[in-house]
């Protein structure tokens, strides 16, 4: 006997609903976790005090496996979703939400999966990015991984006054222009003098802002529309900073 169309589509229109409420959902600071009990020798030479910065993990060379140890080392970290999926309209237009949904056909209906790309930083010269992908009844879940993973692969940001316009001295561009590319996506970044900010776009914005970086032009090719690849090549474009000494 067939499935009554009518409860598929409310099925189908409660999915939307919870997407559309979980697209907002930002969590501007990431909380410290009050009980660690470390499972790596990083972990417990955290604990014990013997690592005190988290610039000797990366100075040694050592891998972090654990996201707590960012969290102690890094207490003021935040947290930005990227806007990488979308709803549409009554107009035909799209808005923009923090989950992208992906669906499959099965016999017994339509089955949703979401995904999540997660940004933290410390705006001071620590940036981490984090994708993850689950099912659409565990949209927490999802972004608490994708947060997790950006804590894994948190790195340090070079940071500097390159332009020869401006002769401050000070970390509020990048030392140099650099190159980053993702998929299609090719970026450029140069640095800018004081007071010229941010010139790119909202979401590449959030994750310079996490960075700690105030002022940079932006330079971008290829399939833009692709946000994933678009934040990944700004990501490789600034790990290339800190190639050359």
């Amino acid at each position: 006997m067939a499935v009554p169309k009518r409860e598929e589509t409310k099925q189908e229109m409660d999915k939307e609903k919870n997407i559309d409420e979980i697209g907002e959902v930002v969590s501007p600071i990431v909380q410290k976790p009050t009980t660690f009990v470390p499972k790596t020798s990083l972990g417990r030479d955290v604990v014990e005090g013997r690592v005190k910065d988290i610039s000797e993990i990366f100075a040694s060379g050592r891998k972090i496996l654990e996201p707590e140890i960012v969290d102690y080392l890094l207490p003021n970290l935040s947290m930005e979703l990227i806007l990488i999926g979308g709803s549409t309209g009554k107009g035909g237009g799209i808005r923009r939400i923090a989950v992208k949904r992906t669906s499959r056909m099965h016999k017994s209906g339509r089955r949703y999966r979401i995904a999540v790309l997660a940004v933290v930083g410390n705006m001071n010269g620590y940036l981490g990015v984090g994708y993850a992908k689950g099912s659409i009844q565990k949209h927490s879940e999802v972004i608490a991984k994708a947060v997790r993973n950006a804590k894994l692969n948190i790195f340090p940001v070079a940071r500097g006054c390159g332009n020869w316009e401006c002769t401050c001295g000070k970390e509020h561009s990048i030392p140099f222009a650099t190159w980053g590319k993702s998929g299609s996506v090719r970026v450029k970044l140069m640095p800018a003098p004081r007071g010229i900010k941010l010139v790119v776009s909202d979401e590449i914005k959030k994750v310079l802002v996490l960075a700690g970086i105030k002022d940079v032009w932006c330079k971008s090719y290829g399939n833009t529309a692709s946000r994933v690849n678009h934040v990944y090549a700004v990501v490789n474009a600034l790990k290339k900073l800190s190639n050359v000494r």
